[in-house]
């Protein structure tokens, strides 16, 4: 037979082992809460230290200029930190919707980059832009220009795309390094955990 105090202590013993196993639930269950708010804090850091080295002027898009003095103008008054890739085309040249097309893409991934667009007929120079050195681009920083390429579609294959453009770009080195674009994504997977 079990003594009243036997029983007692083993009751104790029950509860109190229960009592643990909870007090170990909450203790997980808050570790794992300070984990996520650990991660979003983590997130937030790196977000705000990209931002604070990712200094300038932010674009994003492809402006079109309409004429020679917004070009001369966009050209001369940017800061002298943005690179600026200028697009000289025409309707109907071979290549040059291509170009556009790709433009439009590199903006977005490079908008720390000021990419534009101008019709040879609207610069002011036209004469000097006839169809065969079409579509050319000029790439200025700091109000000079670093590097200009006449025929430039001739440089890829008949079907190009913006990879190829990039590609060609850094390979002269006229690209920044790209956003991080995969700090976003890694985060979207770590919230749905």
């Amino acid at each position: 037979m079990s003594s009243p105090q036997n029983r007692d202590d083993k009751d104790a013993k029950e509860r109190f082992s229960r009592k643990m196993s909870i007090q170990e639930y909450e203790l997980i269950h808050r570790d794992k809460e300070d984990e996520n708010c650990l991660r979003k804090y983590r997130r937030q850091c790196m977000q705000d230290m990209h931002q604070k080295l990712s200094f300038g002027p932010r674009y994003g898009f492809v402006y079109e200029l309409e004429t020679g003095e917004q070009f001369l103008e966009t050209i001369e008054k940017e800061q002298k930190i943005t690179t600026i890739v200028v697009h000289i085309y025409e309707d109907g040249i071979k290549g040059c919707d291509a170009l556009n097309s790709s433009f439009t893409c590199l903006a977005a991934e490079y908008p720390m980059v000021k990419f534009c667009k101008i019709k040879a007929s609207n610069t002011g120079a036209g004469d000097r832009f006839s169809s065969d050195v079409l579509p050319t681009l000029l790439v200025y920083k700091g109000g000079e220009l670093i590097s200009n390429f006449i025929s430039v579609t001739e440089q890829f294959t008949e079907e190009f795309f913006a990879g190829d453009v990039e590609s060609f770009l850094n390979q002269y080195g006229l690209l920044p390094e790209r956003e991080i674009h995969a700090l976003d994504q890694t985060n979207m997977e770590e919230d749905t955990e």
